[in-house]
């Protein structure tokens, strides 16, 4: 009987343990969903910053203007920006970003130059901190659905670090979003700006949806129409100064995209995780149930044995 009551105690506590995983589930669905309202509410801006961009383009020509933040020098130390997550229990989220920094980090050094890291998220941190890498900023604890303000924050550390000389160039390692259930980390370099890249370009927002009682990502192409600048367009400030404000926006921009990216894939690795150990779960609780109704047959079995063999000991 002992046996019987360790079994029913173990299928109450994975029943509980499905509930918890089941929640958080449900929790990481919601939250992709503010992500994609996010999503959704800074396109007009970028969409018009894109439109501007393009239009100076095509009245100036990038490559003659003296801007610094389309300037390409000799590259010897890079700056290697990180976004990783704050917490675990998101599948090989973090373990698949690290592992690409880590191999972007020993190209760099094959190739003689120095590289420094800015990390974003506590888990990337910690594992670059005890291996004592280059670490020049850390950033933690910001919000699950990134803000504007979080990306300028970590925009002006990488302008203050490429301006000043420390590095000659900055590159991104994040996690693309692709769908609920596969994410890719890439590496883009995302200083020096490339002056062919600031036109606008076709693009595409997901949307989180329900399909026969189960999440699925709808992907919806957005194409941007760029309206050219009149002709007879007056500036009352030189093209060069106005470029010179616009583009740490778009790097802003820029960096506000990945880090929305970055924030789906891991919301979205968590709701697989959680969906898998909520299945795993209900297969445990089926398996011990099995066990309980034999171990509960044969203790029945055994009791009735032992009835009949005591009644034919009292006739004998």
């Amino acid at each position: 009987m002992a046996n019987l009551k360790a079994i029913r105690d173990r299928i109450k506590s994975v029943r509980n343990t499905r509930k918890i995983t089941e929640a958080m589930r449900l929790v990481a669905a919601a939250k992709v969903r503010r992500a994609q309202e996010q999503v959704l509410s800074t396109r007009p801006f970028a969409d018009r910053l894109a439109q501007v961009l393009a239009g100076l383009q095509q009245r100036l020509q990038f490559e003659n203007a003296d801007l610094p933040l389309l300037q390409r020098r000799e590259v010897k130390t890079v700056a290697l920006l990180v976004v990783s997550g704050d917490r675990g229990l998101c599948g090989g989220y973090n373990a698949s970003v690290i592992r690409r920094a880590e191999q972007r980090s020993r190209e760099l050094a094959a190739q003689g130059l120095d590289y420094r890291f800015v990390i974003v998220g506590r888990k990337a941190s910690q594992y670059f901190q005890r291996r004592d890498q280059p670490i020049e900023a850390t950033y933690s604890g910001l919000e699950q659905i990134p803000t504007a303000k979080e990306a300028n924050d970590i925009a002006d550390e990488l302008l203050s670090l490429f301006l000043s000389g420390t590095v000659d160039r900055v590159e991104l390692v994040y996690t693309k979003f692709l769908s609920l259930v596969a994410s890719n980390p890439v590496v883009q370099t995302l200083l020096p700006l490339d002056p062919q890249g600031l036109a606008s370009s076709d693009d595409e927002i997901f949307r989180l949806t329900t399909r026969g009682g189960s999440f699925t990502v709808e992907r919806e192409k957005l194409t941007s129409e760029v309206a050219p600048l009149p002709r007879d367009m007056i500036f009352e400030q030189d093209p060069v100064q106005i470029l010179s404000a616009l583009l740490p926006l778009y790097l802003s921009n820029q960096l506000l995209r990945a880090l929305q990216e970055a924030a789906a894939s891991e919301l979205a690795a968590r709701m697989t995780a959680m969906n898998s150990a909520s299945d795993n779960a209900n297969a445990l609780v089926g398996q011990l149930t099995l066990v309980y109704n034999k171990a509960r047959q044969a203790a029945i079995t055994q009791e009735l044995l032992e009835v009949v063999a005591g009644a034919e000991a009292l006739n004998g």
